[in-house]
């Protein structure tokens, strides 16, 4: 089967990223690069991930005015990432996918993220349940043509069910069982995740802190295999 597995380089600088990438080998050919290393490194990084024959998920959940959105992502399109994350306002979708205009780039909503429950979006001012939001900016998503989403594993079998069969649909908040869930609320297990519709499972701290991060993805990929 394909490897759904994309492994979140949460690391602060190049150093710690091309030690891990080295430790997993073939293991794991895809990876996420998001705001702290690429912060820390900017788009050498991803370029340089890129020629060593990775795929890139570069998670960044741009949000601004929409022609701010539009020209940035006309410039990750020029780098040749597989994924991009952009807020699931419409507007935003919308500037998005006319930012990478031809490009094979695809681009992912944002619904809501894994580490929030329904107290945090009542801090936001959302007085609803973490379902309904994440059903309306999957409706939107739909709207704007944005290529999947990112969600809750927990959810993922009601956007598959709103998105379709072709939608590429990410779910962070992945673990094995028995895993720490960090400061994860909205958690599930690989098996659990595919079962339910997603197309790439995001695994971070499970691999990147573990002993032996090879033999780690290896495990997963088998305990999604059997």
């Amino acid at each position: 089967m394909n490897n759904p597995i994309i492994v979140a380089l949460d690391v602060p600088g190049a150093a710690e990223a091309w030690r891990l990438v080295e430790e997993l080998g073939d293991a794991v050919r895809f990876y996420k690069v998001g705001m702290e290393l690429y912060a820390a490194e900017g788009p050498a990084m991803v370029r340089e991930l890129l020629a060593r024959g990775a795929r890139v998920f570069l998670d960044l959940k741009f949000y601004d005015i929409p022609e701010t959105v539009k020209r940035a992502t006309a410039q990750v399109a020029q780098m040749g990432v597989s994924l991009l994350t952009v807020h699931g306002s419409g507007a935003v979708m919308r500037a998005a996918v006319e930012g990478r205009g031809t490009s094979e780039l695809k681009l992912l909503g944002v619904t809501v993220l894994t580490s929030f429950d329904e107290s945090d979006l009542a801090d936001l001012g959302y007085p609803c349940k973490v379902e309904d939001l994440v059903t309306l900016r999957v409706r939107k998503a739909v709207e704007a043509g944005v290529d999947g989403l990112v969600c809750s594993p927990l959810e993922v079998s009601r956007v598959r069910e709103i998105a379709g069969a072709a939608a590429v649909l990410v779910t962070p908040g992945v673990r094995s069982a028995g895993a720490a869930t960090g400061d994860q609320k909205r958690v599930a297990t690989p098996k659990e995740a595919l079962r339910s519709g997603a197309t790439y499972l995001v695994i971070g701290r499970q691999i990147t802190r573990a002993a032996d991060p090879r033999a780690e993805a290896l495990r997963i990929r088998e305990e999604i295999e059997s």
